[in-house]
């Protein structure tokens, strides 16, 4: 008897970010998402520490729309980080689209949030076992002002996958308009050990 393979198969947006931990926003990973696009206003990944055969599945991240968001409980708000820092500093990527299909893609995400738990890569200690999830699961965040992601954290990706964060960045800065204040931008800030500057356009709403 053949299984359905319907649920793996609809995860057909890829997107590569990076995710500090909320409580430890110095443990930081690197996110391979692989999506599906359910509607308008909300987007269901799987999280890989990869994209090879060997890739370990290390969490999940639901992104939802700014109106969607609005209509939280405020309590339920704390769990959501915003994106338009990951989206306007060029770090959030879509690698192997097309330039016009990626920037549309992008833009469709500005001033939405994610909820992401990294369940996999969250233990700390020389002793701890990479080779199993270990650990409590972790809220992960996003980064909203440069120089918060580890020293080479960003360029070893990029080099690794033939990615240019610096001419994303610049391919997307007709977004700057459409960028809104958002909540959680201000969520991490001072936890960082070097100088950070702010990434033009992201904005803090009241934190939560």
């Amino acid at each position: 008897m053949l299984q359905t393979d319907t649920p793996p198969s609809s995860l057909d947006i890829y997107l590569v970010g990076f995710h500090p931990l909320k409580k430890e926003p110095l443990h930081q990973l690197e996110a391979h998402h692989f999506c599906d696009q359910v509607n308008e206003d909300f987007l269901q990944c799987a999280l890989y520490d990869g994209n090879t055969d060997d890739a370990k599945l290390t969490g999940i991240e639901y992104i939802i729309s700014e109106k969607l968001f609005e209509q939280l409980p405020e309590e339920e708000k704390q769990y959501w980080h915003p994106h338009n820092g990951e989206i306007l500093s060029g770090q959030l990527v879509a690698p192997n689209l097309p330039v016009a299909a990626e920037h549309e893609l992008m833009k469709s995400k500005v001033n939405s949030y994610g909820k992401t738990w990294h369940t996999w890569g969250t233990a700390h200690g020389e002793s701890s076992d990479t080779s199993l999830p270990l650990g409590e699961p972790s809220l992960a965040w996003s980064f909203n002002r440069y120089g918060e992601a580890n020293p080479g954290l960003i360029e070893e990706r990029d080099q690794r996958m033939g990615i240019n964060t610096e001419e994303r960045r610049r391919a997307r800065q007709d977004l700057v308009p459409l960028a809104k204040p958002q909540m959680g931008v201000d969520a991490l800030k001072g936890e960082f050990p070097g100088p950070t500057q702010p990434i033009p356009s992201v904005e803090a709403k009241p934190s939560y």
